[in-house]
């Protein structure tokens, strides 16, 4: 006998209708809640009704008064996306609006129970904080829930913000409003939108909306910033934030910790540079040694300059690199700090960051064509440099000096003349003997004979006064010079 199964009882209508609102509100409740802010977008305007999607099975409605602008135009359509806040949830539908409105106690105790915002206008400063007008009654915002900075005071009077009703006694009586709770809401709201997505070492871009003693402010999302601390602005030397980016400026920047302080906020901290890139990896590609480039000098030291060839990147000028002309005992004697200079790269290190450079070698050695310029037998005009036992020394140009010595001025017809002579004078001459290789002039007085035994002795000197470079050769040029000079007598009296 086969036993015949009982069909199992069909559910009635209503209790399938039932069931599934239930479970409608029961999922919305769970992700919508009064007070919450929301984006959606519109689907359609109807009569006096704006609804609108906002990412769930139960449709958003607004009134259409909401989207009215002073003149009545609408302003949003179908397809755009607004903000609204949840004023209300039901298994039917989501009550959205822009701002509480209506007017009196209710709708105040209603905005303060619900935590929908309220439009009200800033109408004066008064003590410890503003007076509001809002929703046809006056309320108090203390100057600490404001949330502008002091210097901003006076200028939010007459304007139109939107505040929390936090407190509402008294019939109305005593209202207080906030408009940093709005804020600090709406911040912890992107905030945790940001957080789930963003993690360290991620590339990020914002604009700069602070500058303070120690870094730049850069909003990352309504509301939420992070901070550049002032030496992760620039590879470059910054002293002040402003050096390196304006208030406005779009910034990239890298994302280097996500930390809490002891308060639970959430700190993210950023670096600009960083996300530019390390300057040194590709600074042997483009800096070559020889060339000549331009540069900015950032710092003095006892021992030269340090010039920025590049952003981030510097390289050393040795006082010994400084002048042709004169022995440089200080760097700050040639350059100073922010001066724009032209340097010679002389050799590039990148694996130990390091830059040698020379000021005077990318003005040109004054001695490549001084053969050329002052040649034997010429008329020369010089400055008298220094005196003394073996003559005078002459500066024909920035960098070459000539000698007039002792003894050709002993024997001068005008020796007098010469003797008179003192630093910083003006005199001509002839260009007696010219030996670049030496870095050597002979000066002379039309027919006058040249001494040369002490000639030489007191280039010497003239060689260790000037620092080595100052008109005068290395002492292995003198040394060979002089037994040159040696040899050649030796053969005139062989």
């Amino acid at each position: 006998m086969i036993e015949e199964k009982t069909p199992a009882a069909a559910p009635e209508e209503g209790v399938e209708d039932f069931a599934a609102l239930l479970a409608a509100h029961e999922a919305t409740a769970g992700r919508l809640q009064p007070g919450q802010k929301v984006e959606g977008t519109v689907i359609a305007i109807s009569g006096d009704n704006v609804f609108v999607d906002v990412g769930i099975k139960v449709d958003g409605i607004m009134d259409r008064k909401d989207i009215l602008d002073a003149e009545g135009n609408e302003t949003v359509k179908p397809d755009d996306k607004l903000e609204a806040w949840v004023i209300g949830v039901s298994p039917q539908e989501i009550r959205l609006s822009r701002s509480m409105s209506g007017s009196g106690v209710a709708a105040l105790e209603e905005a303060r129970d619900s935590g929908v915002p309220v439009d009200g206008r800033v109408a004066a400063v008064c003590k410890g904080g503003y007076t509001i007008e809002v929703l046809g009654k006056t309320a108090f915002c203390p100057g600490s829930q404001i949330g502008a900075s002091a210097s901003d005071a006076e200028g939010l009077v007459g304007r139109t913000l939107q505040f929390v009703v936090t407190r509402v006694e008294n019939r109305g009586r005593n209202i207080v409003v906030s408009r940093r709770a709005l804020l600090d809401r709406e911040r912890q709201e992107s905030l945790e939108a940001l957080l789930q997505t963003l993690k360290v070492g991620d590339t990020v871009e914002g604009a700069v909306t602070r500058l303070a003693p120690f870094g730049a402010f850069v909003e990352l999302a309504p509301a939420v910033e992070g901070m550049i601390h002032i030496s992760e602005l620039s590879w470059s030397r910054v002293s002040a934030p402003d050096e390196a980016v304006s208030l406005g400026d779009v910034v990239r920047a890298k994302v280097l910790s996500l930390d809490k302080d002891k308060k639970g906020q959430v700190r993210i901290a950023l670096s600009r540079k960083q996300a530019e890139g390390d300057p040194w990896q590709d600074v042997a590609q483009r800096l070559v040694p020889g060339e000549v480039v331009p540069g900015k000098v950032v710092r003095l030291a006892p021992f030269g300059a340090f010039v920025e060839v590049l952003p981030g990147v510097e390289g050393l000028v040795h006082i010994s690199e400084m002048s042709w002309g004169k022995r440089v005992l200080k760097a700050e004697e040639v350059v100073q700090p922010g001066d724009a200079v032209s340097v010679k790269i002389k050799d590039v290190n990148p694996e130990a960051r390091r830059i040698s450079l020379s000021l005077r070698e990318a003005e040109g050695d004054p001695w490549q064509d001084a053969a050329q310029r002052f040649p034997v037998g010429a008329s020369v005009d010089g400055t008298v440099e220094s005196r003394s036992q073996y003559g005078l020394f002459v500066t024909l140009a920035p960098g070459i000096t000539g000698l007039l010595p002792a003894g050709v001025l002993k024997n001068s017809k005008n020796a007098a003349q010469y003797s008179k002579l003192d630093k910083g004078d003006a005199v001509t001459l002839i260009v007696q003997n010219m030996d670049p290789a030496a870095r050597r002039v002979s000066l002379a007085p039309e027919g006058s004979e040249a001494a040369e035994m002490a000639e030489d002795k007191a280039w010497r000197q003239h060689a260790r006064a000037a620092g080595g470079h100052s008109g005068a050769g290395s002492a292995g040029s003198m040394g060979t010079s002089i037994m040159a000079q040696a040899l050649q007598k030796a053969l005139q009296k062989k």
